[in-house]
Formats: C-alpha cells, sequence, structure tokens
C-alpha cells in the first residue's frame, strides 16, 4: 500500500497544540507569581488565570488530536498495510475529509476516533455511556456527534468535487466507513446505513460493490488526490 501525508499539516498543527499547552501553563503560573510580588495586579493575575485555564484546555485537546500516539494515520496505516500498492491511502488532503483510501473499485472515507468507551447506534441515535473518567475528560477529548451525517455530507461534497475536477462524465464511487481505533472503545450498532467497526475489523470492511476502475480513470484519480496531499 502507498501512502500519503501532508507532514506540513501535521507538523504545524502539533507545534501549535505544544504552543498553547506550554502557553497556558505559563499564564496559570503567572496568575499564582503576580499576587504574590504585586498585590496591586491582583486583578490581572485572576484574567491571566482564566485566560491560562483556556489555552491550556484547547491545547490538550489539539493534544490529543495531533501529538498523543497512535496518531489516527498510525492505526489506520498499521490495519491496513497488508494491502498491495493498488490501494492508495491519503492523509490530511486539501478536501473535506482527513483520511481517505483509493481502492482499485472507488474512493473510501475514513472517520476515524480514538476514544475510549461505549457507544451505540440504534433507531438513527448515536449515544455515548458517560463514565466518570469519560466526563472528567470530556473538555478536552473528541465527540462522536453524528458521524454518519457528517460522512455521507463529505460524500456528496466529493463527488461534487471529483465531477468538478476530473469531469462530469467520470463517476467515482464512494463508501465511508466509522473506524474506531482505541482499544477500549466498545460499540453497539444497530441498521446503520454505512460501516461502524473497530480498527481490527477495518480491513473485512474495505470493499466497494462497483467494477474496477478503468486504468486512466485511476490515474487520473491518484494523480488528484496526491496533489491535494503532497504539496
Amino acid at each position: 500500500m502507498k501512502i500519503f501525508i501532508d507532514r506540513q499539516k501535521v507538523d504545524a498543527r502539533a507545534r501549535l497544540s505544544n504552543f498553547a499547552s506550554v502557553g497556558g501553563l505559563i499564564l496559570l503560573l503567572a496568575s499564582v507569581v503576580i499576587p504574590l510580588f504585586l498585590p496591586v495586579l491582583a486583578g490581572i493575575a485572576y484574567l491571566s488565570m482564566i485566560v491560562g485555564m483556556g489555552v491550556s484546555m484547547v491545547g490538550i485537546y489539539f493534544a490529543n488530536r495531533w501529538v498523543r500516539k497512535p496518531r489516527p494515520e498510525e492505526s489506520l496505516e498499521r490495519a491496513l498495510k497488508s494491502f498491495d500498492d493498488h490501494y492508495r491511502l491519503y492523509h490530511y488532503p486539501s478536501l473535506p475529509c482527513d483520511h481517505l483510501l483509493l481502492t482499485p473499485t472507488g474512493v473510501i472515507i475514513l472517520e476515524p476516533f480514538n476514544l475510549s468507551g461505549s457507544f451505540s447506534y440504534r433507531q438513527s441515535r448515536w449515544k455515548e455511556a458517560m463514565t466518570i473518567g469519560r466526563a472528567l475528560r470530556y473538555i478536552v477529548e473528541e465527540h462522536v456527534g453524528d458521524p454518519i451525517a457528517a460522512a455521507r455530507q463529505v460524500e456528496g461534497e466529493l463527488d461534487r468535487l471529483f465531477r468538478k475536477e476530473l469531469g462530469s462524465e467520470m463517476v467515482i464511487p464512494i463508501k465511508s466507513i466509522v473506524v474506531f481505533t482505541h482499544p477500549a472503545a466498545n460499540l453497539d450498532i444497530e441498521e446503520s446505513p454505512i460501516p461502524v467497526c473497530k480498527i481490527d475489523k477495518l480491513k473485512k470492511q474495505v470493499t466497494l460493490n462497483a467494477p474496477r476502475l478503468a486504468p486512466e480513470q485511476y490515474e487520473k484519480l491518484s494523480s488528484f488526490l496526491e496533489r491535494q496531499t503532497i504539496h
């Protein structure tokens, strides 16, 4: 399998995450030190504390997304590494999705979530079991929301983009998969319109009920996706 990643985007967001985390801690430290030496500036110290807490939480949130190991692309690559070079995985392209897999029969949108806990989908509604640990981390971790609706929206945007950039006559089959990468994630999924699975089951879901793309279609699509990823 060939892998393409916008490394500049990843590194820039990781640096921003670290900067926000450290900057927030410095502001919190300043809120403690300032009143000790300059009591007259107690109001500024209070403001520094509030801003520091906010910046720190933002930094931790993005660090969980862009710094914490294993990162989403690492989990996806390990799960799909046995595919041959006709499968091409694109990370963080300039597209409506962060992870896209090109297969001989079309493209697959991958929506990963690195969250522990119990998640269910029944009667078109998502629910999450709220434990004490999850509640404490809720502000600084990503949320599931409605990944199925989000994936459907991305499918429509990609279809319009492919038709615009590659020609309206070029119909590319598109499929979405929601994948939970954390080993402690528990899923209870009923009648989902798109596949929802854990990372160890992802490989079995990477199929498209469609004929193989013509060689010229495949090459044209792969070139376009590579341009959107490698700058």
